[in-house]
């Protein structure tokens, strides 16, 4: 592993995520680039002089940032989410005060304080595709009209027309995380 300045991340707000330099010697013509957990990993062809290496960098580790923030919704833009789908599918019966992703969910998707309005969404679910995260959302705000899994609740839940495919992916994804 080799140590580069990633001098576009000098200057940005948000820390910036560690950054892994492979040379392979069966690559040949291309430079790659991924996520390896929360590190940047760069494959290079022996052909790419170090000194050339730089612009690579600061490219590809920009553009799998702003991919993964594409992907990764903001608390904000979560709960702007929760209020639109609150108006469509509840006649915005419920009205989340606050929405966030949280780390500490292990063992649930979601869930919520009816008595502050506030709502929680394990952050295990960013990077799923929305319609399971709209599906917990819904689920959730249809929890702070009906706190208990009563068929008043299953009824306003069940509005989401998605709520069922959205059970089976997140079966299907508890059922990867165990094995």
């Amino acid at each position: 592993m080799e140590a580069l300045q990633a001098s576009l991340f000098e200057v940005a707000a948000t820390p910036r995520p560690d950054i892994e330099i492979r040379v392979s010697p069966r690559r040949r013509k291309t430079v790659t680039a991924y996520w390896e957990g929360e590190t940047i990993v760069i494959v290079f062809p022996q052909r790419v002089a170090k000194r050339d290496r730089q612009a690579y960098v600061d490219e590809l580790s920009a553009k799998l940032i702003a991919g993964r923030e594409k992907s990764r919704p903001t608390d904000a833009a979560l709960h702007e989410r929760a209020v639109h789908l609150s108006r469509t599918y509840l006649k915005n019966a419920a009205r989340p005060t606050s929405v966030q992703w949280s780390t500490r969910q292990q063992a649930r998707w979601g869930s919520c304080t009816a008595a502050d309005g506030s709502i929680r969404i394990s952050a295990r679910l960013q990077g799923a595709p929305q319609f399971v995260i709209d599906a917990v959302l819904v689920h959730e705000l249809a929890h702070l009209v009906h706190s208990e899994h009563s068929p008043a609740f299953y009824e306003l839940a069940n509005k989401f027309p998605r709520q069922h495919d959205a059970d089976l992916f997140l079966k299907g994804l508890a059922f990867g995380i165990r094995a």
